[in-house]
Formats: C-alpha cells, sequence, structure tokens
C-alpha cells in the first residue's frame, strides 16, 4: 500500500492538471515527487527552499490573487515554525489555502525532536476559521484532499505514515462515524488510532466513533453516541497531544455530567530515537497500553 504522502504527490499532480485555480508551494521536501508537475506549470508550482515563513506567506499571497495554494512540508516546519504567518497572513488577511503536513508526531524518530510536532493541531486550535482532517488511511487522505482543494476555506490535511488497515467513508459534514455500538462509554479514535482502538476494545461493551475531521469538532455526533444517559464517560484517543480535543467535548456534553480521558502523545519529550512503534508504545498508544488505560477508567 503507498503511504499518505504518496498518495499526496499524485493527487496533488492530477489536481494541478485539472484546476488551473490550483497552486502548489513546497519548501524542498517532497520535491523529487513534483518534478513532472513542476515542469509541467512553472508558474503554479513553486519552490522556495529552506524558508518556512516564506513558504507560508507566498501561499497567502497567491490566494490574494485568486489561486487555492496547496502549501506542503512537514508538520514542524509548516505549523510550528511559521505560526505567526499562519496566524497573520492567512487567517488576520481573511484569505484560504490547504496545508497539507508530513511527518506527524514522530514518523521520523532518527531525524530528532526537530521532525516532530505532537502539537501541531493544539496550536492551531488557538486559531479561528480552521478545518483539520487527520486521515487513517492514503484514500481517505485523497478524498478529503480533494474535498479542501475544491473549497475556498482554511484547511489543515495532516498526513502520517501510520494508517489503519483499511479506509472509511469520509467527507461530506465531516461528523464523526459509529464503528461500533456499546453500553458502557464512547471512545474516539482519531485518524490513524483506530485499529489500535478497536483492538483494545476488543471485548469492552463501548461505543466507538471514528473522527477524520476533528475541527470543527462534531459536537451533535458526541451527544448522540452519548444518548440518554444520565452521565456520560468519553476517552479520546489521537495522534498527537493528548488531551487536544477534551476541552471541545466537554463543551459538547456541558449539559449532562461527564468524565472525559485525553490520551495521546504526552508532553514529556522522549530523547531517544527509536521507531514509530516504539515511540507508539511509549506513550501508551499501542493495542496493550490503551486497552489498560480505558479498561481502567471506564471500570472493566
Amino acid at each position: 500500500m503507498d503511504t499518505m504522502r504518496d498518495r499526496f504527490i499524485a493527487t496533488t499532480s492530477r489536481l494541478l492538471d485539472e484546476d488551473p485555480r490550483l497552486a502548489l508551494v513546497l519548501a524542498e521536501i517532497s520535491r523529487d515527487g513534483f518534478e513532472r508537475a513542476e515542469r509541467a506549470h512553472p508558474h503554479r508550482v513553486v519552490n522556495v527552499g529552506i524558508r518556512e515563513q516564506l513558504l507560508v506567506g507566498a501561499g497567502a499571497g497567491m490566494a490574494l490573487t485568486g489561486l487555492r495554494p496547496i502549501v506542503h512540508t512537514f508538520a514542524s516546519f509548516l505549523v510550528e515554525r511559521p505560526f505567526e504567518q499562519v496566524k497573520l497572513d492567512f487567517g488576520h488577511q481573511g484569505v484560504g489555502g490547504v496545508l497539507v503536513s508530513a511527518g506527524a508526531s514522530y514518523d521520523w524518530p532518527a531525524g530528532g525532536f526537530t521532525h516532530m510536532a505532537p502539537g501541531d493541531v493544539a496550536l492551531l486550535d488557538t486559531l479561528d476559521g480552521w478545518t483539520v482532517h487527520v486521515p487513517g488511511h492514503p484514500d481517505e487522505a485523497e478524498a478529503l484532499l480533494r474535498e479542501a482543494a475544491a473549497g475556498d476555506d482554511r484547511v489543515y490535511v495532516r498526513l502520517s505514515l501510520q494508517s489503519n488497515e483499511r479506509a472509511r467513508p469520509v467527507g461530506g459534514a465531516g461528523g464523526f462515524t459509529t464503528v461500533r455500538e456499546g453500553k458502557s462509554g464512547v471512545v474516539i479514535a482519531v485518524g490513524p488510532m483506530l485499529d489500535n482502538v478497536l483492538a483494545a476494545a476488543e471485548g469492552l461493551d463501548t461505543t466507538v466513533l471514528y473522527a477524520t475531521t476533528v475541527r470543527p469538532f462534531d459536537a451533535d455526533g458526541l451527544r448522540r453516541a452519548v444518548g440518554h444517559q444520565p452521565a456520560a464517560d468519553v476517552v479520546i484517543v489521537e495522534p498527537y497531544l493528548a488531551g487536544t480535543s477534551t476541552a471541545a467535548a466537554n463543551d459538547a456534553l456541558a449539559a449532562l455530567p461527564h468524565r472525559i480521558l485525553g490520551l495521546g502523545v504526552a508532553r514529556e519529550e522522549l530523547r531517544r530515537y527509536g521507531q514509530m512503534d516504539e515511540h507508539l508504545t511509549a506513550h501508551g498508544l499501542d493495542p496493550r497500553g490503551l486497552r489498560q488505560r480505558i479498561g481502567d477508567f471506564l471500570g472493566h
């Protein structure tokens, strides 16, 4: 199976051929994959070099001219390093664009902490008007990218090397999908966390919701999953900073007594490179770690 990043390159190359409104801005990362697109559309495929503030500023400038920019690099260089440009050049100026990241929280551990971005979604959450997609499969990444490219708003698409075994329907209203129903608690699995959550929840009488669009947060979907219970227990499993969506879930359930457990990447920095699976285990995001923490919280 190809990776989400492979699918992003192939899909974006086709979209550039199909839609003259689209432009692509790169900062060296993935440039090799876009060689044909760069030759075919030299005025709409621009590589600014390792200048991430310029990367975002150039994309916003293209948006001001009426183009629909797709801006791409590693998450740490796309959201964290040029955050002021994301905030001002896109948000303050009120223009739209599509930010597409690679690298996720720790896809390339050998790159060190400079190439890790567990806080990217939490950081974007401080800004108004951003849609945030976290696909869990290359097919989902393609569908969400195509939808984002056709729009006019501000969208962040977070790609990862971690992937679920099969794709599920995504897009449209962007609400949570019910994967299984139970009577004891609700677990929301975000993007590539779904397979591990399903393995962890095996034998537990819990509802599992699947989320590939986390902003806007599907408050109605969570309330429907909780149903008419007098109180609610909710676990949110995210592949980035733990607790990123707990405030949104709290707001959704403000009228109901509830408990929420936010699982994800810990704030503690792991200072050994390791491999991606070792980082998952260290943060308790493997099936065994999830089973223990979900089971303890729900009383199983």
